[in-house]
Order: structure tokens, then C-alpha cells, then sequence
């Protein structure tokens, strides 16, 4: 499956071969002695998997249901009239697809599969930015579509990539995307990042988004044995990125647990909460965001625990 894929999650093997993840784990683990592939976070890639970038055929079978989770969380971010950009992978597609409903939407993209996703949605405008055709992921790269971004201004960009630490913030393994996914981020009041548990903890070699520009990260749920899954997701907190966990237990009437708050701004944008009105940071009193941050990192902690 390594060789097919390029890259695989042990959730995925786990549940073809029919047997634990514990098990998967430990023969990850042989194999990787073996020479015959390297472990990642959540999963496993082919030797020299660092700077190895999986094509679309190969991401589009990963985490699927983690990827369909989080797309209908970040559409529901998304609200009519605005204006977006939205960049190339497997999870923007899926967030595309949804974008689909969204009328008098405007959605700027260097993605040909999100531009598909969106071409026969009537009251979506669908914006594409210039450049040159990189057949692996389908997007467009390179000065043309990194010089039509400019001067462009939206209210928050959706990006994914192949790795995201708290220290390094999402990265990816090619030179062309990371340069256009960060002019992409320059177009944008608000980033938002979507990446499942597999891509925390995993770093790659050029930086995208740097932590401290990261608005809200909309990942699932990490299995209760992934502690460095955990581990991320309370540093990420920790600096100030709001984090939706997709299919977290919540509240009823909620889709997703919030956890980590950025704090307060002189100019604050809304901050849409799941099964309740939009709200402005400006108007909670500190002590209130200090309480709900506290509360917010005793839910992190309670999940790595479990």
C-alpha cells in the first residue's frame, strides 16, 4: 500500500487489514528497521519520504473521512457574499464542493480541481489565478499566478498542505506551491488551515504558513493513543490558534470543538462559533477570554489523556 500510495495512515491500514492500530503499529515499526519505509506521524511513507510529495491519486485516498469531516466544518465559516481563496489539495476539494451551496460567493483559487468542484454553481463567481499547470496536485504555480494575486484582498484564505507543527506552522515538500499558498495568504484577512491528525507533528521543507499567521486550524479528532497528535494541538493552542476539532464531542446544536482563542485585537474580525451567533472579541471582557482560554486547554488536555 506504501508503494501504491506513497504515503498511507495506519488508521487506513488499520481498518484494510482488520486489525488494530496498536498492531499496525508495531509492524510499521519492523518494517522501518527493515529499511523498507519510513514512519510519520499517524502513518507511514517510502524511504526519504522528507522531501517526497504524493500526487493527487495517491492524497485522495488518505483520510478520507477525516478530510469530509473537516470540509463541512470550514463551509460552515463560510458566509453568503463573501469573498475567499481557497488553495490546491486533496481537503480543499472537498471544501469546495460544499462552497458549492454558498450563493453570491466569490472564490479566488490556482487549484483546477477546486475550480471544477465549483463550475456549475450558479451563484458562485469563481476567480482563477494565472500561472503554470503543475500536473501533480493540478495547480497553477510559478510568477503568473503568484503576480495575479497581487493587490487582491479577501476575508480569509483556506490552505492545507503536508505537515503542520507548532513550531514551523504548515509546511509542503514543493518550492512552487509554498510560494504561491504564501501569496495566497497574503491576500487574506484570516487564514484558516485544514489538515487531519496525520499531517501534525509532520514537517516539511518549505514553510507556508508561519504559526503566528494561522487564524483557526480545523482538524479531527487524533486516535486517544496519539499523544504527539495531542502535544501539537496544545502548543498550537497555547500560541493563540483557534482549533476546531470535527466530530469532538459539543454542546448540542454544535459540529465541532473549539479549543485555543487568539487574543484580543485592537481591530477584531467575527469569530464564527458553531450553533451560535457571531461574535466579536472586542466585546468579551478579558477576564471571560482568560476563564474560556483556561477552560479551552483543559479540553485539550482531557483529550490527550484519552
Amino acid at each position: 500500500m506504501v508503494r501504491a500510495n506513497g504515503a498511507v495512515s495506519l488508521r487506513e491500514l488499520a481498518r484494510v487489514v482488520q486489525t488494530s492500530e496498536v498492531t499496525v503499529r508495531r509492524d510499521v515499526r519492523a518494517l522501518e528497521a527493515e529499511g523498507l519505509l519510513d514512519r510519520r506521524h499517524g502513518g507511514a511513507v517510502l524511504p526519504g519520504g522528507f522531501t517526497r510529495e504524493s500526487g493527487f491519486p495517491q492524497k485522495s485516498h488518505l483520510a478520507t473521512a477525516e478530510k469530509t469531516a473537516i470540509a463541512d466544518v470550514a463551509a460552515s465559516l463560510v458566509e453568503e457574499g463573501e469573498a475567499v481563496v481557497v488553495g490546491a489539495g486533496t481537503t480543499t476539494q472537498e471544501l469546495a464542493r460544499r462552497l458549492a451551496r454558498v450563493p453570491g460567493l466569490t472564490v479566488v483559487t490556482n487549484s483546477l480541481l477546486v475550480a471544477q468542484a465549483l463550475a456549475h454553481a450558479n451563484r458562485v463567481e469563481v476567480v482563477m489565478t494565472g500561472g503554470t499547470l503543475r500536473g501533480s496536485n493540478y495547480a497553477l504555480v510559478g510568477s503568473g499566478a503568484e503576480q495575479s494575486l497581487q493587490g487582491l484582498r479577501v476575508s480569509r484564505a483556506f490552505l492545507s498542505g503536508s505537515g503542520l507543527t507548532a513550531e514551523r506552522g504548515l509546511s509542503t515538500s514543493n518550492m512552487l506551491s509554498a510560494s504561491v499558498d504564501r501569496a495566497l495568504v497574503q491576500a487574506a484577512a484570516e487564514v484558516v488551515v485544514l489538515a487531519d491528525h496525520t499531517k501534525l507533528g509532520t514537517d516539511t521543507m518549505f514553510q507556508t504558513v508561519p504559526t503566528d499567521v494561522m487564524t483557526r486550524l480545523v482538524t479531527d479528532e487524533p486516535p486517544p493513543h496519539d499523544d504527539r497528535a495531542g502535544t501539537e494541538l496544545q502548543a498550537l493552542a497555547d500560541q493563540g490558534v483557534q482549533i476546531t476539532v470535527a466530530g469532538a464531542a459539543v454542546a448540542p446544536g454544535g459540529d465541532g470543538a473549539m479549543v485555543g482563542r487568539r487574543p484580543r485585537r485592537e481591530s477584531p474580525l467575527p469569530v464564527q462559533r458553531r450553533g451560535g451567533p457571531t461574535a466579536q472579541l472586542r466585546s468579551a471582557p478579558a477576564g471571560m477570554l482568560d476563564q474560556q482560554a483556561a477552560g479551552d486547554r483543559a479540553r485539550v488536555a482531557d483529550m490527550r489523556r484519552r
